[in-house]
């Protein structure tokens, strides 16, 4: 079991953090994180969708659920009843007396393959009800709000409180399990993914002081003084929908939640704000924030034994470059990432600039340490792929992170972004701490060392259960070598024609990126102005600083 680690050592300060506009620390004006918190990390859509809708239902008068997205479908079912529809979910508790926001990108044009209608959908019927929606453009001309989190918060209760950060949007496409046969409500992925894409994702649900934190990342936007769109076009028609600025004022903050008793999980939130541009920018954070690349940069370094990473992308010298400086500083330090085995696009087009991204970022990290690294893709029991939607980050089980930031330059430097990094403070010898936990619940699905059908008892297993499950993957070398020898076997079952009973495990080693020289050129104005932009100010580009 490694030293328990001192926040201070691995979390930013306010000072590191770079933003002095922001008073999201103000609760906790000698740090720039808080402690007694209680961190439970919801591994897969149908789990985070079940324990959202039972703290929704469970709301009344007077209380508050406010949620921020990338995506949201009005129609997404949270589990199996019919009833279970997001809209009509947030719609009873509206009936209740309960204070419903969201604070959703508006998007670019659905002739780009975006959700632009649907968010409006959703917002109209929210309004309908009584709720209060933005359709938020605060954005680069290439940007996006990614940030999805939710804020449930009681009146008379703050022990009840609690907030779910993470990657999982309420929409189509996500609420699948641990057997990964993909979200009854499917959208289309790349071909590769099938009619009904598999999807691995997780959420992070807090409770205690940290709640706050994250109500007041919601207030800084909500409340930001800037329009939420410079299309004059968009504003009044806007207007005329009751989707304009003039939303109800928001209640006075109520005090941070009490510590959770025998928790005492320090909690640090990491974001990212882009530089918007001349004229128009951010009250709460005016130069823009990227406390997500600083914090990950930051903890980084701290690593000795392992960085275990599970990340939509992986993208670029720049994100690469702060996992090359550690592998170059620790002999000892490995690297395993779980990436999805296909970009999420068909077509060269859109496709090439994905590769391209991920070259950039996988073939560095392979060339500079090909025996400490190793690069994997999922796949279902039936050989689908599954896409890797997650965003997670455990480094030398001391500090792990869960959001919706990729390891690339868009999500560190261009899009809104909100990640949760967490720190056990209280392991020792007997307990697998959050850090080992989640490292471990992972493999225990990636390598199939529970029957399928039980897999969701790991988020209910013991420590003393989960560790002997994986007794053999609790060395951090040892894992590294399980991963290698399941991927090897699986991919040999493949070769061989798939002849014999199926090996268990769902890794799959991901062949190194591969783009002839033309298409990479061809590829470089796609990925640089598209699919990975830079949100910085051109001095600080130049400078190469975040």
């Amino acid at each position: 079991m490694p030293p328990m680690p001192d926040p201070r050592d691995w979390f930013l300060s306010r000072d590191e953090r770079g933003n002095p506009a922001t008073r999201l620390d103000e609760a906790h004006p000698d740090a720039a994180f808080t402690t007694g918190n209680l961190a439970r990390p919801l591994v897969h859509g149908a789990t985070y969708f079940a324990e959202l809708r039972r703290c929704v239902e469970a709301t009344g008068e007077g209380d508050l659920v406010w949620f921020t997205d990338w995506q949201s479908n009005p129609d997404q079912r949270l589990d199996d009843d019919p009833a279970s529809e997001l809209v009509e979910v947030l719609g009873r508790a509206l009936e209740r007396g309960v204070d419903v926001r969201a604070l959703v990108w508006r998007s670019q044009s659905g002739l780009f393959g975006y959700a632009h209608d649907e968010h409006r959908d959703l917002g109209a019927l929210l309004q309908e009800r009584g709720g209060d929606v933005q359709l938020d453009m605060r954005v680069t001309r290439v940007g996006a709000h990614h940030q999805k989190f939710c804020v449930v918060r009681h009146r008379d209760d703050p022990t009840r409180d609690i907030a779910f950060v993470g990657g999982i949007d309420l929409c189509h496409g996500r609420r699948d399990d641990a057997l990964h046969h993909g979200d009854p409500q499917s959208i289309h992925v790349a071909d590769e993914y099938g009619e009904r894409p598999p999807w691995h994702d997780v959420q992070l649900a807090v409770q205690g002081p940290v709640v706050h934190d994250v109500e007041t990342v919601f207030r800084e936007r909500w409340e930001d003084s800037t329009p939420t769109s410079r299309n004059p076009v968009r504003r009044w028609r806007d207007a005329r929908a009751d989707l304009d600025e003039a939303q109800r004022p928001l209640p006075p903050q109520a005090p941070p939640p009490p510590e959770v008793p025998g928790a005492d999980h320090a909690v640090q939130l990491l974001r990212t704000y882009p530089v918007l541009g001349a004229g128009w920018a951010f009250d709460f954070a005016p130069r823009g924030e990227r406390s997500v690349a600083r914090g990950y940069t930051k903890a980084v370094r701290h690593a000795r034994e392992l960085v275990y990473v599970e990340d939509q992308f992986l993208w670029g010298h720049e994100m690469s470059s702060v996992l090359v400086d550690a592998l170059q500083e620790n002999p000892g330090l490995h690297l395993v990432a779980v990436l999805p085995q296909y970009p999420d696009q068909d077509g060269w087009f859109a496709r090439d600039p994905q590769v391209l991204g991920r070259l950039r970022g996988v073939q560095r990290l392979l060339l500079e340490a090909p025996d400490r690294v190793a690069f994997y893709g999922l796949e279902n029991h039936a050989g689908t792929p599954v896409y890797v939607h997650a965003k997670v980050c455990v480094l030398d089980d001391s500090w792990a992170s869960i959001g919706s930031d990729n390891f690339c330059r868009r999500s560190w430097t261009n899009d809104s972004e909100l990640s949760a990094a967490v720190i056990d403070r209280g392991t020792d010898g007997d307990r697998a701490g959050f850090a080992r936990r989640l490292r471990l619940t992972l493999a225990a699905e990636h390598l199939d060392r529970l029957d399928p059908d039980e897999l969701t008892c790991l988020d209910d297993m013991d420590d003393a259960g989960l560790l002997e499950v994986m007794a053999d993957c609790v060395d951090p070398a040892e894992m590294f070598a399980r991963f290698a020898a399941s991927a090897d076997a699986l991919e040999a079952w493949h070769d061989g024609g798939r002849v014999g009973e199926r090996p268990p495990g769902r890794l799959r080693r991901l062949p190194e990126p591969r783009l002839p020289l033309a298409r990479q050129l061809l590829a470089v104005p796609g990925y640089q102005l598209l699919h990975d932009p830079d949100g910085r100010s051109l001095s600080m580009r130049r400078r190469k600083r975040f």
